[in-house]
């Protein structure tokens, strides 16, 4: 099973969750998605087996051939190429590597070069299998580093793919293909306001989800009245424990020095997998 662990802003808690998810849970494949500002790392301190880049294909031009007749700016919608007079400018960082100025130039004046944007890390930490990509500093396009890292996601664990926080492109892309998406919020009013932008983006995905809310016993009941207005399973929730926010701000590991609350994970894990299945079992029915 493919677990996406989102949220729609930031600060919510969702990377302890994912963290102690995994660290509560056996055969787990965890991989940071986050890869502008991934995190895991510091807290699993894995041991990196491979390191690989990953690259956009960006074009070049042969200007002994090109005829500069515009085709090429015409088909890129990321304005990546502009034609002036008798001279082309390409802006690498637009381009998103699609290939279609070089299907379309008549003149077959455009060679793809690649250009690294980043790169992906493979390790592993006490039997955890870890990946985590990291894109380049300055560079502003993550969906492509995310696109890689999800690649080698093994589909004999259960895999927990922690996304950065929000709702646009980077956690489209991380969420989209996971088998239930687990939305880490807290009880405020920002944390509810994104809370809504979250759910109405992983429903326009077709994907399962459930809410886990942190810090449970701050603020006032307005979060779990919209989640029972809109039938959205509250799975779990974590009361704001001083000795969480001491065990998290030393780098340890929560299910580790405050064991009490692995049984809280392996429970949250068991309450997703029964909403996948009955899930699955009930579209077979319906296709019978």
């Amino acid at each position: 099973m493919i677990i996406s662990i989102a949220s729609g802003k930031g600060g919510t808690g969702k990377t302890t969750v994912a963290l102690n998810l995994a660290l509560s849970l056996p055969n787990i494949q965890l991989i940071d998605c986050d890869v502008e500002e991934p995190n895991l790392h510091l807290f699993l301190s894995p041991r990196v087996h491979r390191t690989f880049p990953v690259s956009l294909p960006v074009p070049g031009v042969d200007e002994t051939r090109c005829t500069y007749c515009g085709k090429c700016a015409e088909v890129c919608r990321f304005n990546a190429l502009a034609v002036v007079k008798s001279q082309i400018l390409i802006f690498p960082e637009l381009c998103h590597g699609c290939g279609g100025c070089t299907l379309l130039c008549p003149e077959r004046a455009i060679r793809e070069t690649p250009r690294e944007i980043g790169v992906i890390q493979e390790g592993s930490h006490n039997g955890i299998s870890f990946v985590q990509g990291i894109l380049n500093v300055g560079e502003p396009m993550p969906t492509p580093i995310i696109r890689e890292a999800k690649k080698l996601i093994d589909r004999r664990k259960t895999v927990i793919l922690d996304c950065s926080p929000g709702a646009s492109c980077p956690v489209v892309e991380a969420v989209r293909g996971s088998d239930f998406c687990l939305l880490v919020t807290e009880n405020t009013p920002f944390g509810l306001n994104d809370l809504e932008l979250a759910v109405e983006m992983v429903r326009a995905l077709g994907i399962p989800l459930g809410v886990f809310l942190n810090r449970s016993d701050l603020g006032d009941r307005k979060l779990k009245e919209y989640c029972e207005k809109e039938k959205i399973p509250l799975l779990a929730e974590l009361p704001h424990d001083r000795r969480i926010a001491e065990v998290y701000s030393r780098g340890d590991l929560v299910v580790e020095k405050i064991p009490e609350y692995r049984d809280l994970f392996r429970q949250l894990f068991q309450k997703m997998e029964k909403i996948v299945s009955d899930r699955s079992r009930d579209g077979l029915e319906r296709n019978l």
